[in-house]
């Protein structure tokens, strides 16, 4: 029995986030089935996370456990024969019995995409947020460092059944970066809540229109209260782009 790590990548623009689910098409499912044409059986396997219909990934990864002596390169490249065009595996690796792809994480990278322009790229179609209002990136930067450090996140987590207990996180970074007419958000933590990263990213943008003051996000963290907080920016912006071990 050999614990496999399969690193992959995926656009999520008709996919319907990593979990199986009865009705709609989704990254896990067209992994497994793909799994099935080379080893002929179906292993229990780990996801790193939770991501949501129209999501998408530059690195996710995924834990499983297989008998199978197939090589790791050779399973690499027969998964890629079979997975659809929108889904690549990166790497595959052994790595030791007790591994498992979510809770051995140790942190996360995410990165929002934002297109700038009050004209659309077509070529960024459900890749970046469209979004026509100026704003002032080097404020908002400055803006988004009050999310750096340990803070209880309520404020930036839609609240349903996934959520239990502590919602107390620790950032690491936050960065709000321009070229051009492409803005990236980008966020690294030990650990996100549900819509965490585009609720702090609908935040930003609201405080850059105006519609919420600047130097009210330490205010907004510690009123513990999501209607505090701005909208939620839409999946399509959204990646994640580092898993950390």
């Amino acid at each position: 029995m050999r614990n496999l790590l399969l690193t992959i990548a995926y656009c999520g623009k008709s996919l319907h986030g990593w979990q199986i689910q009865d009705n709609a098409l989704t990254v896990q499912e067209v992994f497994q089935d793909a799994l099935y044409q080379i080893i002929h059986e179906r292993p229990d396997i780990k996801g790193c996370s939770r991501t949501d219909s129209g999501v998408h990934a530059n690195m996710y990864c995924v834990s499983m456990k297989i008998e199978h002596p197939i090589t790791n390169d050779h399973l690499m490249l027969a998964m890629n024969r079979y997975l659809p065009d929108d889904v690549a595996v990166l790497d595959v690796s052994d790595v030791p019995d007790d591994f498992h792809a979510r809770y051995s994480c140790k942190g996360k990278e995410y990165v929002y995409k934002v297109w700038n322009s009050r004209v659309r790229n077509p070529f960024l179609d459900k890749l970046a947020l469209h979004y026509r209002y100026d704003f002032d990136v080097e404020a908002l930067n400055k803006e988004a460092q009050a999310f750096v450090g340990t803070h209880d996140f309520t404020s930036f987590c839609t609240l349903d059944k996934r959520e239990k207990g502590d919602f107390t996180r620790t950032v690491e970074y936050f960065r709000v970066e321009r070229n051009g007419s492409l803005v990236t958000f980008t966020v690294a933590a030990d650990g996100f809540l549900y819509n965490m990263v585009r609720i702090m990213v609908g935040t930003l943008l609201a405080i850059g229109q105006g519609r919420i003051p600047y130097g009210s996000l330490k205010d907004i963290i510690e009123a513990q209260d999501r209607k505090a907080a701005g909208p939620t920016a839409p999946p399509h912006g959204l990646y994640l782009n580092k898993v950390f071990y």
